[in-house]
């Protein structure tokens, strides 16, 4: 019995010291985990999503971009693009001209481009007005000294436009935010290069939006009107307006000529196909007649033809 005793007391001397050997395994697994995790809840979620190609960040942001473009889309304010033409006969270009200079001015537009010749031609103007006053421009034209030949007006929406561009540009400058965080902690020359493209991508990326938003904030805030002011005729320019001398000789000749071949004509075919036809004829009719008169000639006399009579 003291034997058995003796080798039993050495194991359960050992249990002790394994169970103490995995407690201190499972203690510095903890502790490396611990360690690790910190490391990469350092940075923010987005950040850690942008510095991966492809990573959840995309679908944050996709996300965070219909929030944002519903919310922009129930509080926006409609913005609408205005153009439109009209073509006014006036009796004098140049006073209708500078008119219609003098209202684009009075309403706080101006002429984005015109084209004007003598006083005897058309006039075209290119009005931006703001556009709010774009009806107002539209009657102040209709006032003027002229007749309306010609008017077209549309309008565009553009507010759905203008609330994605708005929320792409948002979604863009956060993630450059980002990748600024990023190259700032960044060590390495690799990291360094990789954020730094990413970062000049989403610039240009933002530039090109934001290019894109003035213009089509342009289009809305200022309208385009074109403006045409065609002369109006004097009453002998009227009637001599359509008769042309030039065209009337032209016509009178080209009826002369007209005339000639067909006179032409009537010669050409009269010498090579009705003159042979007429000589052929008359060559056979004279032979018959002279076949006639020589039967006649040779015929007897009748008796008593000669007869004197009582």
């Amino acid at each position: 019995m003291a034997k058995t005793d003796a080798r039993v007391a050495p194991r359960r001397a050992i249990q002790p010291a394994g169970a103490a050997l995995v407690l201190l395994f499972l203690l510095a697994a903890c502790s490396s985990g611990a360690a690790s995790a910190p490391e990469l809840g350092a940075l923010p979620r987005d950040a850690r999503g942008a510095a991966a190609v492809g990573g959840p960040a995309g679908g944050d942001a996709a996300s965070g971009s219909s929030t944002t473009t519903g919310t922009a889309e129930i509080s926006a304010e409609r913005r609408i693009v205005k153009t439109g033409e009209i073509t006014i006969r006036v009796p004098n270009v140049a006073n209708a001209l500078a008119s219609v200079r003098a209202a684009a001015l009075q309403m706080g537009g101006y002429i984005g481009g015109s084209q004007a010749g003598t006083l005897d031609d058309s006039a075209t103007l290119t009005l931006r007005i703001p556009a709010a006053r774009f009806d107002d421009a539209l009657a102040a034209l209709h006032e003027l000294d002229g007749k309306v030949l010609v008017e077209a007006t549309r309008e565009e929406d553009v507010t759905a436009s203008i609330v994605d561009l708005t929320a792409r540009i948002d979604n863009l400058e956060a993630s450059e935010s980002q990748y600024r965080a990023l190259l700032a902690r960044a060590e390495k020359i690799d990291d360094v290069l990789n954020v730094q493209s990413r970062l000049d991508d989403v610039r240009g990326q933002i530039e090109q939006l934001k290019g894109q938003l003035k213009s089509v904030s342009g289009q809305a805030d200022l309208a385009t009107l074109t403006v045409t002011l065609t002369p109006d005729a004097q009453p002998v320019q009227k009637a001599s307006a359509g008769w042309d001398p030039g065209a009337t000789a032209s016509q009178a000749l080209a009826a002369l000529v007209d005339i000639g071949k067909g006179l032409a004509s009537v010669v050409i075919w009269f010498a090579i196909v009705w003159l042979p036809i007429l000589l052929v004829l008359a060559i056979i009719g004279l032979i018959v007649l002279r076949g006639l008169l020589e039967v006649r000639r040779r015929m007897p006399a009748t008796p008593g033809s000669d007869a004197p009579m009582s």
